[in-house]
């Protein structure tokens, strides 16, 4: 975008029918160019789940005219899907800074519009929402949240009547109606008769669904400790009683990182992914000797899970580890119930561990891949409603158990985990242990991370620039390994590298780069899809060697991945 288009769109920003308030900010962006620059020089895209950024004036920034806008736009496309109909929307809003009032301020759009709007009175999880979007027989849910982001973000997670994240071709039908609204034809003006709050009756459908699908032991007097901390986000207003719930009595809570707060003071990023964020967590855990620690992010899709080593400290589990914990267990678990049959699937993406495969093999279930985003496991669960989904899964620590949430859900995932380490428990055996179990019965299976922050304008050039460099000149040898195949989601282009042949990819077109070597190692590259970052997923594959502690084997996978970090000039 030009300078002069950017000045054109600050100038409008001094007028009606932005208020004052909104006015003077804007005014205050003269003193520096550059924030002006990046809060006009582009509008708010849609991207994995949904719209995310930084809270501020402008049409690059989360506000009341951003998020107005876009439910103007989702409501224009509501009343030409539903002509003549009643249509019903569901609102929910996390703990981060202006969530309440922004979920106000699109339930006031949706209700000015004719929409009846179900609105959670107070902060709600992300999960509940999907649940409520299909209790309730809305048509569309709301939840705003950043998720994990850092505190300046917030965002927009739309959902449709199945309860999923909205996917192709509706997001584009979306964003065609929302590109039709201009900022003065956003109605604020709500009918607040249309506008139900919403709370304990929804907590308590949802709290059941939980224990049906999770609880695998109906004992009320259950001895693990658990350490929990919701790191000032929504956890706490649904995994504390759902535990209580499933009678487990020794529940501590990290009491400093309990309140609510958008400035999650305690943590430099409230992201269950990050050890530095389980500090207090394992503390409390020493403390009490727990057997395991689970955090939750802000809108509690996502966990962590710390388990307790021979050592006697304790470690964060990858969302690999504890996707494939859950999911052998839960196969296992119905297997032996006579619950499993050809008919059942599981699924996760293609950045995740190649290790969900082997298990659905071994089971005689199907396992369907899909691209990075839960939406796209939501949306699979949709499309084959003549299968049975048990689970599924990714690799940035979000896991969901039956089909009546369509996201990720750290509520009935905490559940399955802390159920599975009690029966270990009750056998004297541990977590860890059946980990180690799981790797002798499939072989060794190891993945890594390394996320780039690139922020701005040109971070995303940037971004965009090295992917494009890889697609001319990608690398023929990663780790002294040769590269056999190049799969190339944007083209849907798999590569056999040798013989120059090429399969179609059947998956939507995605930014995303993937290079397999001989020995099945796997590195694939993509921007991230709600934040500014580009992201290396590392897989490696080995036999388990059983007179080698787990440890030492990890450890020597990790040496190896660091040959292939060197190979993208990233830091082993």
């Amino acid at each position: 975008m030009t300078d002069s288009e950017i000045s054109t769109k600050y100038q409008t920003w001094l007028n009606p029918p932005f208020d004052a308030q909104t006015r003077d900010q804007v005014k205050k962006l003269r003193r520096n160019p550059i924030q002006l620059k990046e809060a006009f020089a582009k509008n708010l895209e849609f991207g994995t789940g949904g719209i995310r950024g930084i809270m501020g004036v402008g049409t690059n920034r989360i506000n009341r005219y951003t998020l107005g806008r876009c439910t103007q736009g989702l409501c224009n496309h509501l009343k030409t899907i539903h002509q003549n109909e009643s249509i019903l929307s569901v609102v929910a809003y996390d703990c981060r800074n202006h969530s309440a009032q922004l979920a106000k301020e699109v339930a006031n759009v949706f209700a000015a519009n004719g929409v009846k709007c179900f609105l959670f009175s107070e902060l709600r999880t992300t999960p509940e929402l999907s649940f409520a979007v299909r209790y309730l027989k809305a048509h569309c849910g709301i939840v705003i949240t950043a998720s994990h982001n850092p505190p300046q973000y917030n965002g927009y997670k739309v959902y449709g009547p199945d309860g999923g994240q909205i996917v192709p071709p509706i997001d584009q039908y979306i964003i065609d109606a929302i590109d039709q609204v201009s900022f003065s034809e956003i109605q604020f003006e709500a009918k607040q008769q249309l506008i139900e709050l919403i709370d304990e009756k929804i907590d308590k459908a949802y709290f059941n669904t939980v224990l049906n699908v999770a609880q695998i032991n109906p004992s009320k007097n259950k001895s693990l400790k658990i350490v929990f901390t919701s790191l000032h986000g929504t956890g706490m207003t649904a995994i504390p009683p759902v535990l209580e719930k499933a009678g487990f009595g020794h529940l501590h809570i990290v009491k400093k990182q309990a309140p609510p707060n958008g400035d999650f003071p305690t943590v430099e990023s409230p992201n269950p992914e990050e050890s530095k964020a389980f500090s207090m967590a394992f503390d409390l855990a020493k403390q009490q000797d727990a057997e395991i620690v689970i955090g939750t992010d802000p809108d509690a899709d996502r966990l962590g899970v710390g388990v307790k080593t021979i050592s006697g400290s304790y470690q964060l589990l990858s969302g690999n580890q504890a996707m494939v914990l859950m999911t052998e267990f839960l196969l296992n678990h119905k297997k032996r119930k006579g619950e499993l049959n050809q008919n059942s699937f599981i699924a996760t993406t293609i950045v995740s561990t190649p290790l969900m495969e082997k298990m659905a093999h071994h089971y005689g279930i199907e396992c369907k891949i899909c691209l990075t985003g839960f939406k796209w496991i939501g949306q699979m669960i949709e499309d084959f409603q003549d299968q049975e989904f048990i689970c599924g899964g990714e690799e940035s620590f979000g896991y969901l158990v039956g089909d009546q949430v369509r996201d990720k859900d750290a509520v009935s995932a905490t559940l399955l985990m802390c159920e599975i380490a009690q029966l270990l428990k009750d056998k004297g055996s541990h977590l860890l242990e059946y980990l180690s179990e799981i790797y002798h019965k499939y072989g060794l299976f190891h993945e890594d991370l390394v996320s780039l922050t690139k922020e701005g304008l040109s971070g995303f050039e940037e971004i965009q620039q090295q992917l494009k460099t890889l697609r001319q000149s990608p690398p023929k040898t990663l780790a002294n390994q040769k590269v056999v195949t190049i799969n190339d989601f944007q083209s849907s282009q798999s590569i056999d590298v040798e013989s120059q042949q090429i399969q179609s990819i059947e998956l939507p077109p995605s930014n995303v780069l993937q290079f397999i070597t001989q020995d099945h190692s796997k590195v694939t590259i993509r921007p991230s899809g709600t934040e500014p970052k580009i992201k290396f997923y590392f897989s490696l594959q080995r036999f388990y060697q059983s007179q080698v502690s787990l440890l030492d084997q990890l450890n020597q996978l990790s040496e190896e991945i660091g040959l292939l970090k060197r190979d993208f000039n990233l830091s082993p």
